[in-house]
C-alpha cells in the first residue's frame, strides 16, 4: 500500500510538472506578445525556467522508473511540483495585474491627450469662426447706422445680423456644453439683486415679444429688493434660454409668462423658483423624458418650422444642475408648456453687505471721452470695428499689429499715456499673453495698474484663466458687445483712478 502511495505521488508530481511546463510556455508566449519581444537575450530569459522544469521532469521519471524512492523522496518531488505550480500561479496573477494597470494608465493618458486635443480643436475652431463673425456683426451694425441707407437694405441687414447672432449662439452653446463636461465652468458666488436681474431680463423679453406680437407678463411672489449670493450670469442665462424657447414655439397672439417666487429656509438659505409658461405648441408626453438630451428634437416638422439645434435645453439642464437646482416640465400638446426651475441660494443679510457692489457702480461715473486706448489686433477689419465703437464714445485709439509692437509702444510711452489696452490673444510674432506679461514685468511707471483687457475669439475657460495668469484684468470674447465693452473699460479705468487717489 505504501509503495502504491509513493508511486502515485511520483507520477502525479510528474503529471503536474508537465502541466507546469505547459503553463510556463503559455506564459512566455504571452509575455513575448504583450511586451513585443521578438528575439535575443530577452527571450532566453523566458525559456530558461522551461528548460530547468524539463530537466526536473526527466529526473522525476528517472526516479520513478529506475529508482527506489521512499515516502520522503516522493513527498519532496510531489511538493516540488506543487511549489512550482503555485509560483507560476502567483507570477501569472501579478503579471496580469501589472499589465491591467499599465493598460489603465495608457487609457487615462490617451483620454487626457484626447481631451487636450479636443480642447485645442474647439479653441481653434471657436477662434476661426468668431473672427469672421466679429467682422460680419460689426460691419453690419456700422452699415445700418450709416445715413441714407434704404429701408429694404436695412431690413436685409437686420436679417444678416440676426443670422450671425444665431450662429454665434450655437457656437457658445457647444462651447458651454463642453466646458461643463470637462469641469471648466465654475460657479461664481457674488452678491446680486434679484429684482435688478429680473428687470434686465424683462427689458430683453418685452422687446422680443412685441416684435412677434406676443403678450409678456411677469408675476412675482415677493416685494422689496432681495439680494442673494450666487451666479447671477448663469441664472440669467438659464431664464433667458427658457424664455427664448417659449417665444420660439408660441405663435401670435400668444402669451409668455415668467413667475418668480422663493421660500426662506433655515440659516439664511433660500429656494428660488422660476416658472416659464407659454401658450405654444406644447410637447408630447412621450418625448418629455428625452427633452434635455443633446441634439434632441421632437420632430423634423417643428425643426423646419421653428428652427433650433437641440442644444439650448440640454445646456440649460446642465447649468441648472451645476447650480444645484432642478428643472421640470409640464406640457399639453397644442395648449402650452410650463418649465419650472428651482435653485438654492443664500440670502444677503444686512445692508453693509450691499457695499460689495460699490466698485461696479463707479464705472458709470467715468467717461471714455479723450481716453487713449491701445488696440492690439492683427486683423485690420477687427481693429477698425473696435476703433469705430470706441470713437463713438469719444475715445482716442492707437493700434498695434501684434504683441511685440504693442509692448514696444507701451514701454516707450510716457507715464499715463495709455488709459487702457485691448489685447487680442492669438497674433503673429508675439501673442497677447506674452505681450501682457512683458508689460506687467517692465519698468514702466504704469506697468502695475494700466488696465489690460483681453478682447479675443479664444472663448474657453482655460483661455480666460491664461489671460488672468498673464496679468490681464478682464476677458471679453468677440464679437464684442459694445455696451459690455464700454462698461468693462470704464470699470477698470475707474478702479485705476480710485487706486491712484488712495
Amino acid at each position: 500500500m505504501l509503495n502504491v502511495i509513493i508511486r502515485a505521488m511520483i507520477y502525479l508530481g510528474s503529471a503536474l510538472m508537465v502541466f507546469n511546463i505547459y503553463g510556463f510556455i503559455r506564459y512566455a508566449r504571452g509575455i513575448r506578445t504583450r511586451m513585443k519581444w521578438s528575439e535575443g537575450k530577452e527571450n532566453a530569459v523566458l525559456y530558461i525556467p522551461i528548460a530547468l522544469l524539463v530537466m526536473f521532469l526527466l529526473g522525476y521519471l528517472a526516479v520513478g522508473i529506475f529508482g527506489d524512492p521512499d515516502l520522503i523522496i516522493s513527498g519532496i518531488l510531489f511538493g516540488g511540483s506543487v511549489y512550482v505550480f503555485l509560483i507560476l500561479y502567483f507570477i501569472s496573477k501579478i503579471t496580469s495585474r501589472i499589465i491591467k494597470t499599465e493598460h489603465h494608465e495608457s487609457e487615462l493618458m490617451a483620454a487626457e491627450q484626447s481631451n487636450q486635443a479636443k480642447n485645442a480643436f474647439l479653441s481653434t475652431v471657436s477662434h476661426e469662426m468668431r473672427t469672421p463673425l466679429n467682422v460680419i456683426i460689426g460691419l453690419n451694425a456700422s452699415a445700418m447706422n450709416e445715413p441714407g441707407v434704404p429701408e429694404k437694405a436695412k431690413a436685409d441687414m437686420e436679417k444678416i445680423g440676426l443670422s450671425a447672432k444665431h450662429l454665434l449662439g450655437l457656437i457658445n452653446n457647444i462651447l458651454d456644453i463642453n466646458r461643463i463636461r470637462s469641469g471648466e465652468i465654475l460657479l461664481k458666488n457674488n452678491v446680486f439683486s434679484l429684482c435688478e436681474s429680473i428687470n434686465q431680463i424683462n427689458a430683453i423679453m418685452n422687446t422680443v415679444c412685441e416684435e412677434k406680437g406676443l403678450t409678456y407678463r411677469v408675476s412675482s411672489g415677493h416685494t422689496g429688493d432681495c439680494r442673494f449670493y450666487g451666479d447671477e450670469q448663469m441664472l440669467k442665462q438659464v431664464l433667458i434660454s427658457l424664455l427664448d424657447n417659449a417665444v420660439k414655439y408660441t405663435e401670435s397672439p400668444g402669451t409668455v409668462e415668467l413667475d418668480v417666487s422663493f421660500e426662506d429656509k433655515p440659516e439664511g438659505a433660500c429656494e428660488l423658483t422660476f416658472a416659464v409658461k407659454d401658450t405654444g405648441i406644447g410637447i408630447d408626453k412621450d418625448f418629455i423624458p428625452n427633452l434635455f438630451q443633446v441634439f434632441s428634437q421632437e420632430d423634423s416638422t417643428s425643426t423646419t418650422r421653428f428652427g433650433g439645434s437641440g442644444l439650448g435645453l440640454a445646456l440649460t439642464h446642465r447649468l441648472v444642475r451645476l447650480m444645484g437646482g432642478t428643472i421640470s416640465v409640464e406640457s399639453t400638446k397644442n395648449v402650452g408648456s410650463v418649465f419650472t426651475v428651482t435653485v438654492p441660494m443664500q440670502r444677503v443679510s444686512g445692508d453693509p453687505e450691499l457695499q460689495e457692489e460699490a466698485p461696479e457702480n463707479q464705472a458709470e461715473e467715468v467717461s471714455l471721452n479723450e481716453k487713449r486706448i491701445l488696440i492690439v489686433e492683427d486683423l485690420d477689419e477687427n481693429a477698425e470695428i473696435v476703433a469705430d465703437l470706441l470713437e463713438l464714445e469719444g475715445a482716442v485709439t492707437e493700434r498695434a499689429e501684434n504683441g511685440k509692437i504693442a509692448l514696444d509702444m507701451f514701454t516707450q510711452s510716457p507715464k499715463g499715456y495709455y488709459d487702457a489696452v485691448l489685447m487680442d490673444l492669438r497674433m503673429p510674432v508675439m501673442d497677447g499673453l506674452a505681450s501682457a506679461r512683458g508689460m506687467r514685468a517692465s519698468n514702466h511707471p504704469d506697468a502695475a495698474d494700466v488696465p489690460i483687457i483681453a478682447l479675443t475669439a479664444n472663448a474657453l475657460e482655460s483661455d480666460v484663466q491664461h489671460a488672468f495668469e498673464a496679468g490681464m484684468n478682464a476677458h471679453l470674447t468677440k464679437p464684442a458687445d459694445s455696451q459690455l465693452l464700454y462698461s468693462t473699460i470704464k470699470k477698470y479705468i475707474a478702479q485705476r483712478k480710485t487706486g491712484s487717489e488712495n
